[in-house]
C-alpha cells in the first residue's frame, strides 16, 4: 500500500513519452500503466522513493474538468461521503459530483478559491 494519501496528478498530451522521460531523466519507476487509445496511456502511476504520482493523457468521456488542467492533487480519504458533505457545506465549488468509478473508487472533484483542481476519493495506488 502507498505510504501517502496526497498524490500529485499530472496530465500530458503524450503519456507514453512522459512515462519514459520521468523514468529516464528523473528516476521514477513504473508502478501501474493502463493502456489508452491508439497505444497511448490512459492512466499511469509511478513511484520515487516512498512517493507516488499519477498521470494521464487524452480526455475523459464524458468530458471532465481534469481534461483542461495540466496538474492537480488527488487526496485519498476514508469517508469520502462525509468529506464531500463538509466541502459542499463550506461552499466549495464542486466541479465533478460524488460518484462511483469503473476502477472501484468513490470520488468527487472541486476547485479551491483560486481555481486549483482537487480530487478526493477512496482510490489509493497499491505498492
Amino acid at each position: 500500500m502507498s505510504s501517502t494519501n496526497i498524490i500529485p496528478a499530472l496530465r500530458y498530451k503524450n503519456g507514453t513519452a512522459a512515462v519514459d522521460f520521468l523514468a529516464t531523466a528523473f528516476g521514477f519507476e513504473k508502478l501501474f500503466v493502463a493502456p489508452g487509445a491508439e497505444g497511448g496511456i490512459a492512466h499511469a502511476e509511478m513511484t520515487f522513493g516512498s512517493g507516488v504520482i499519477m498521470l494521464g493523457a487524452g480526455t475523459h468521456e464524458p468530458p471532465s474538468p481534469w481534461d483542461t488542467v495540466a496538474q492537480g492533487v488527488y487526496v485519498h480519504v476514508a469517508d469520502v461521503d462525509a468529506h464531500y458533505a463538509r466541502a459542499k457545506a463550506a461552499g466549495a465549488e464542486i466541479v465533478s459530483e460524488l460518484r462511483d468509478t469503473p476502477y472501484g473508487s468513490r470520488e468527487y472533484s472541486a476547485r479551491d478559491p483560486e481555481g486549483h483542481l482537487w480530487a478526493f476519493g477512496t482510490y489509493l495506488p497499491k505498492r
